[in-house]
């Protein structure tokens, strides 16, 4: 499968972003998907993700569960992630990835994702 992230960009503290992660070759639907991201100089980390199986289970870190929102579009093979009241710590670049297993659920871990987008930029300004 191939995933294409986008959606990144600048904003201000306390702005909005929508990233878009667009899928070819599987249906997205029936896997788990996740959103990551990768600072400068620091690790990638888990940040959203929702189960497989139109089951809706969401799962987030516990620095965005309350600011960020990932939902599905099937009709566009798709999976959003919608982040509202933006913060200068989240900057960094935000990678898609689909689990491997149809069976796999929201999981932070990234070695259950078998495919990843290429990323996108987000900056976050004071």
């Amino acid at each position: 499968v191939q995933l294409q992230a986008s959606g990144g960009g600048s904003v201000q503290a306390g702005g909005s972003l929508r990233l878009s992660c667009a899928a070819s070759g599987r249906t997205l639907s029936n896997y788990a998907m996740g959103w990551f991201r990768q600072a400068p100089g620091k690790e990638r980390e888990f940040v959203a993700a929702i189960a497989g199986r139109n089951t809706g289970t969401t799962n987030y870190a516990h620095s965005v569960e309350d600011r960020f929102t990932i939902s599905r579009d099937n009709a566009k093979n798709t999976v959003i992630l919608q982040m509202n009241s933006l913060k200068p710590e989240d900057t960094a670049v935000y990678y898609c990835a689909a689990a491997e297993s149809v069976w796999s659920g929201p999981s932070a871990v990234s070695g259950e994702y078998s495919d990843w987008g290429q990323g996108t930029l987000v900056t976050v300004s004071n």
